[in-house]
C-alpha cells in the first residue's frame, strides 16, 4: 500500500531564539508540498516554533517524553505537556538517549505509551552499532529493540518507526540501499507479526547520514517511508531538498 512520506527534522540540542525564527521563516517561504513535514525543535523553542507554525501545513514535535503523565521529575517534559503547546510527534528511543541516558527498551516502550495516552504518535527509534553491524548482528539487535520498545496495544497508524544505525548518524556514512531495505523489510516484518495487517500503515523512517545526494536513492526504497533528519534540518536548502526528494514515490 501507499504511505505518505514523513520527513522529521531533528535540531537535537541546536537553535537560539534567532536562529530557530530564521529557519522555521525559511521553511514556511517553501510553501506546501504532498509529504509530511515534522519539526522537532529543543524543548526552549517548541513554544515559540508552534506559534510560527499555526495555520501552516508543517507539525511541530518533542525530542523525548517521560513515561509518567506527571510529578516529581526534575527537568523532565510529558507528553502531555508537548501536546499542549501543540505538538503531534514525540521521538522516543533515539540512540542518543539509548547510549547516553541508559534508556532500555522497557523505559522507551513506556515513554511511547504516554506519548499515546497524551494523543501523541511516538516516533519509535532503533538501531545497531558498528560491531554489531560488522558481526552480522543488525537484524537481531533493531528486531529486539522494535519488540522491546512499541507500546502494547498499539495500531498500525497510531506510531511511526525510525531505523537509524548509530554508526552511520552524524558520521557521514550510510549503509547501502540494499542494506537499508533489508532492514526496513524486517522491520515491517517484526511489526506484522506482532500487529497483523495494520503494520501495512506504519511509516517506518531511515536516519543516519541523510543529504540532498542520497536521499532520492534511499525515499524510493519500497518500506522507506521517509526520513528522520539530524544535521541537515538545521539548512532550510538541505532539509527541502530532502522533502522534495520523497514526492517520485507518493501516491
Amino acid at each position: 500500500m501507499s504511505r505518505r512520506k514523513l520527513i522529521a527534522g531533528n535540531w537535537k540540542m541546536n537553535g537560539l531564539r534567532e536562529e530557530s525564527a530564521r529557519l522555521v521563516s525559511a521553511l514556511l517561504a517553501k510553501g506546501k508540498i504532498d509529504a509530511d513535514i515534522l519539526l522537532c525543535p529543543s524543548a526552549t523553542m517548541l513554544d515559540e516554533v508552534g506559534k510560527m507554525l499555526q495555520g501552516s501545513p508543517l507539525m511541530l514535535g518533542g525530542q523525548d517524553c517521560h513515561g509518567a503523565p506527571s510529578g516529581a521529575f526534575t527537568g523532565d517534559i510529558s507528553a502531555a505537556q508537548l501536546k499542549d503547546v501543540g505538538c503531534s510527534h514525540v521521538i522516543v528511543g533515539h540512540s542518543e538517549r539509548r547510549g547516553g541516558h541508559g534508556e532500555t527498551d522497557g523505559l522507551v516502550a513506556a515513554k511511547a505509551q504516554a506519548a499515546l495516552a497524551a494523543g501523541l504518535c511516538p516516533i519509535v527509534c532503533v538501531g545497531e552499532n558498528e560491531a554489531q553491524r560488522k558481526s552480522g548482528d543488525a537484524l537481531a539487535v533493531v528486531g529486539r529493540q522494535l519488540a522491546g520498545s512499541l507500546p502494547p496495544g498499539a495500531k498500525g497508524s497510531q506510531f511511526v518507526v525510525a531505523y537509524e544505525p548509530v554508526w552511520a548518524i552524524g558520521s557521514g556514512r550510510t549503509p547501502t540501499p540494499g542494506e537499508v531495505q533489508e532492514v526496513h523489510a524486517y522491520l515491517r516484518k517484526i511489526l506484522t507479526d506482532r500487529i497483523g495487517e495494520g503494520a501495512h500503515s506504519t511509516r517506518i523512517l531511515y536516519g543516519g547520514s541523510v543529504k540532498p545526494a542520497n536521499a532520492g536513492e534511499l525515499m524510493t526504497l519500497p518500506d522507506v517511508d521517509g526520513g528522520l533528519i539530524g544535521g541537515a534540518s538545521l539548512d532550510a536548502e538541505a532539509f527541502w531538498a530532502i522533502a522534495l526528494a520523497s514526492l517520485t514515490v507518493n501516491a
